[in-house]
């Protein structure tokens, strides 16, 4: 990306420190806002929901599942105006959107509502709000793009923290369709006001360099002015070998969390712990994300793709053996860790694989794929669970799919422009 010049001063250069780090924090602020549309949040209504509408579990989780197959449809679109209209524009019109797909899920009542209600938040949490400051940042950060994106993360860790048991509570005291209409009002209080004060479009948009770098040629990157187009990105291997690798996590887990309470309960655990449980995998996938963004800046991006496929096939394992709370709580540090580790790592690659040029159009096209992966994981899980009256058989087939993703994660070599592979 060149460098804006020309640019008259503004009090964002009179500030003491680099206008990034206010980026960061208002990007964390909208990756916590994501939390009423991710799946450790729908979880917690599940049972409740599913009893009030006479909905069975395999037929919930079906129209979650589609739901998410159409967020997964508008990723494309959604790069694409990332790229096209700015970051600033778009989280000061989400929040808006987001806060009307919470009323709409205060009030449905049959499926074809449940259906759009869970089109709507996950287009508008799940995807926008995770793809549009996530991409941001790496925007803002190059040379220290990993520990962005890991303190980025804060926001999803206290969302995963803080929304299950909230839920649970507004549940429990007032119903689960006054919890929808209490966290529309969380959404657009905390998120429409910093994004439309303090979002800028990138660093050179408003005179600045990445990371705060007085000149450009200090980047560590030698490959940052080196931006594919989608076009270009998509005849990679590489494109294709990341995006399979990166769907294993959000099926799996989408999968895992999105039916917690109901394995937990088929293991006479109670639900409250399945809310406590994702309370733990809070500050651990925390400390799985720093882990991932800090050693994603000094160790090959692919080796630690890998390494995180491992972590997530080893949780799996553990799922099978859990038998009472303290194994649960495990469970959950389990998950938490090698999701955060997963999620950091897949943010920062693909930009240094394909720069900042077009990043939001690449990143819309692999998110269409994470969140389609996430969509097909509940049903077949919920489907084997009630054909077996187990989830250890789920569990077993589903294993061979991280397996598979540390070769393909090995292999995703990273490419060089005009020498594509074939």
């Amino acid at each position: 990306m060149s460098e804006s010049k020309n640019i008259p001063p503004s009090w964002i250069h009179k500030i003491p420190f680099f206008y990034g780090w206010i980026i960061l924090i208002v990007c964390s602020i909208s990756v916590f806002t994501s939390g009423p549309g991710q799946t450790y949040s729908v979880s917690i209504f599940l049972e409740p929901m599913r009893g009030d509408l006479n909905l069975g579990l395999t037929k919930i989780a079906g129209l979650y599942t589609t739901g998410s197959l159409i967020a997964a449809s508008t990723m494309f679109l959604i790069g694409r105006l990332i790229d096209k209209c700015g970051a600033r524009i778009l989280l000061s019109i989400v929040p808006i959107l987001f806060a009307f797909a919470t009323i709409w899920m205060s009030n449905v009542n049959t499926a074809t509502q449940l259906l759009l209600g869970f089109a709507m938040i996950r287009i508008l949490g799940q995807g926008s709000l995770s793809l549009i400051p996530t991409t941001l940042v790496s925007l803002w950060f190059v040379r220290l793009r990993g520990r962005a994106i890991a303190l980025t993360s804060l926001g999803i860790t206290a969302s995963q923290a803080i929304f299950p048991p909230l839920i649970h509570y507004l549940i429990k005291g007032y119903g689960w369709r006054n919890a929808w209409l209490v966290l529309g009002c969380i959404i657009i209080s905390i998120l429409l006001l910093p994004a439309l004060l303090f979002i800028r479009r990138t660093p050179e948009s408003i005179g600045l360099n990445p990371d705060g770098d007085k000149n450009i040629s200090s980047l560590t990157n030698e490959d940052d002015n080196e931006d594919w187009t989608l076009s270009e990105a998509i005849k990679t291997r590489a494109m294709w070998l990341l995006m399979f690798a990166g769907s294993s996590q959000s099926l799996i887990g989408t999968a895992l969390i999105f039916l917690q309470v109901s394995i937990f309960e088929s293991k006479g655990l109670s639900t409250g712990l399945a809310a406590s449980v994702f309370a733990i995998s809070a500050p651990m996938a925390l400390i799985g994300s720093f882990l991932g963004g800090l050693t994603a800046e000094r160790i090959t991006n692919r080796y630690l793709l890998a390494a995180g496929q491992i972590g997530l096939s080893l949780t799996m394992i553990w799922v099978l053996i859990i038998a009472n709370p303290w194994q649960a709580l495990l469970y959950g540090g389990a998950l938490g860790c090698s999701s955060g580790f997963l999620m950091s790592v897949n943010n920062v690659i693909w930009p240094n694989y394909y720069g900042r040029g077009n990043l939001g159009s690449i990143r819309g096209a692999a998110t269409t794929v994470s969140i389609g992966s996430a969509a097909l994981g509940p049903l077949p899980f919920a489907f084997l669970i009630e054909l077996t009256n187990s989830f250890t058989k789920a569990v077993i087939i589903f294993l061979i799919l991280p397996l598979s993703c540390i070769i393909a994660s090995l292999l995703a070599k990273k490419p060089v422009k005009f020498k594509q592979e074939s």
